[in-house]
């Protein structure tokens, strides 16, 4: 296979806030899903992204990202298999998240600075300014 690729891009919100968990070393994993929207001439519907990241983007994700933050996610397309309680064999497709970026501006909580507006008088503008 010397001519493939594996690589997926998402754009989406979290579907719930972000599940992280250790490893015995005491590495991080961040388990979480991302809803991301599609649109066709005459349908349009939703599809569930599962995504885990590793190491230090688990524990900044695990931190920073809750249930509704927009994000972009990038990494590769991987599928588990695994045995269900009653030892069915069930597969899992997720990404493996290399990278991730937060999206959609700050939380409700953080106070807003006032928007740029082009051509706007400088006497207009508050005194705010850092300088």
């Amino acid at each position: 296979m010397a001519n493939s690729l594996n690589h997926c891009q998402f754009i989406g919100n979290l579907a719930r806030d972000p599940e992280v968990r250790f490893t015995p070393s005491g590495d991080a994993i961040c388990n979480f899903s991302i809803a991301c929207g599609w649109k066709s001439k005459d349908k349009e519907g939703t599809e569930w992204i599962r995504a885990t990241a590793f190491g230090k983007l688990a524990s900044i994700c695990g931190e920073y990202l809750k249930k509704g933050s927009q994000v972009f996610i990038s990494g590769r397309m991987t599928t588990r298999k695994w045995q269900n309680k009653d030892g069915i064999d069930q597969y899992t497709t997720e990404i493996n998240v290399d990278k991730m970026q937060m999206l959609g501006g700050k939380s409700d909580d953080t106070p807003k600075s006032k928007p740029f507006v082009p051509n706007q008088k400088l006497e207009d503008i508050d005194d705010n300014l850092p300088f």
